[in-house]
């Protein structure tokens, strides 16, 4: 059971990633890990948007692994 929750969670901070460098790339920006990390960041400061449990912990698994607290 762990293994399937660690592969969705990985698979969620796939996501948000790929979402943040796709945009950053569309506005000519060159997307190193300490901007990523910040950008995500941001996304997780805001809390008008409602996003679930899952995205939540892999926004913040993405800031540590990109080494940076959440």
């Amino acid at each position: 059971m762990r293994k399937a929750k660690d592969d969705e969670l990985y698979e969620e901070m796939c996501r948000v990633v790929g979402k943040v460098v796709l945009e950053m790339r569309d506005l000519g920006q060159e997307p190193k890990h300490i901007v990523i990390a910040g950008v995500v960041r941001t996304m997780l400061a805001n809390q008008k948007v409602k996003r679930s449990a899952l995205t939540t912990e892999a926004m913040e698994t993405v800031i540590r692994a990109l080494g940076y607290e959440a």
